[in-house]
């Protein structure tokens, strides 16, 4: 079932979950109401959408801090342990990120926090698809209407995190394509140590000095990425206007190596392990940018 189609799967509304409740709670809360959902599908023969949900339910040990399967569905969900993390990374994705495309956003992140857990235990990934995604091929893309409403979500979402992991956690977001005009108009506090910019069309900003934001913002692009060919102009409220890895931008550069737009979490890539410096503070101020441009 393809996902234009399964927006009108039905689903029950969220789960009610205090807001004092632990993350342990949350998740055995979405993980009962993801189950409902994938049941409400597969009743109304919609077995596409109940599928994949039950891919997302993981044999019962999926931890999502929140779950809603209506329409295109939002899902945060938590890898590693969250309570116990003094490093926290938040995913924010890019365009046609849905419940029917979950599977490959979700694979980004376990990818991410592998790569962490190697070099550090105390490593947690949010996959954060807590907005309705703009399609690739359509004209909202090209406005920033859908990355402020994400943005207005965002910046209360990362308040709420912090308390939930460990003692002076650090939180970065790592923010692709579209998800990097998200970031550039969240709000972040003091907790947001790295923001990062990979396969961005742009922000919106014409520098890192107009992002709502102290934290370092990085900024990287591979060799093979098509989004590099995009013109960065802005008129009349469509485009994003100034490349986030030109010099000029103010982002500091790291090397994403050759990958393609969809490549920068894959395992083994040089893309990833510079993500993964970056969140675990390893990485330095002189690594060197890839800087294709149209």
């Amino acid at each position: 079932m393809s996902a234009a189609a399964s927006p009108g799967a039905p689903a029950p509304a969220p789960a009610a979950v205090a807001a004092t409740a632990s993350p342990h709670d949350r998740y055995a809360a979405n993980r009962a109401n993801l189950t409902e959902a994938a049941r409400m599908a597969e009743d109304a023969g919609r077995t596409g959408r109940a599928s994949k949900l039950r891919t997302m339910e993981a044999s019962g040990t999926a931890q999502f801090l929140a779950f809603d399967g209506r329409g295109r569905g939002r899902a945060v969900e938590v890898f590693g342990e969250l309570e116990t993390a003094d490093r926290v990374t938040v995913l924010v994705p890019g365009s046609d990120t849905t419940l029917d495309t979950y599977q490959r956003f979700r694979a980004g992140a376990v990818s991410l926090q592998q790569r962490l857990q190697a070099g550090h235990p105390r490593s947690a990934v949010v996959a954060w698809l807590g907005y309705d995604t703009p399609g690739t091929v359509s004209a909202t893309v090209l406005t920033a209407d859908r990355a402020k409403e994400a943005a207005a979500e965002l910046g209360p979402f990362l308040d709420r995190l912090r308390p939930m992991a460990g003692p002076g956690a650090r939180l970065s977001l790592l923010c692709h394509s579209y998800g990097s005009v998200v970031c550039a108009r969240t709000g972040t506090g003091p907790a947001v140590t790295d923001m990062v910019l990979f396969g961005s069309p742009g922000t919106g900003a014409a520098s890192v000095r107009e992002l709502p934001t102290r934290a370092r913002v990085w900024a990287g692009r591979g060799s093979g990425d098509w989004i590099g060919h995009v013109p960065h102009v802005r008129l009349g409220g469509i485009g994003f206007g100034s490349d986030p890895v030109d010099p000029a931008f103010g982002a500091r550069p790291f090397t994403a190596g050759p990958a393609g737009h969809s490549d920068y979490l894959k395992p083994g890539t040089e893309s990833l392990d510079s993500l993964a410096a970056i969140v675990l503070g390893s990485a330095g101020a002189s690594t060197a940018p890839e800087i294709p441009h149209a």
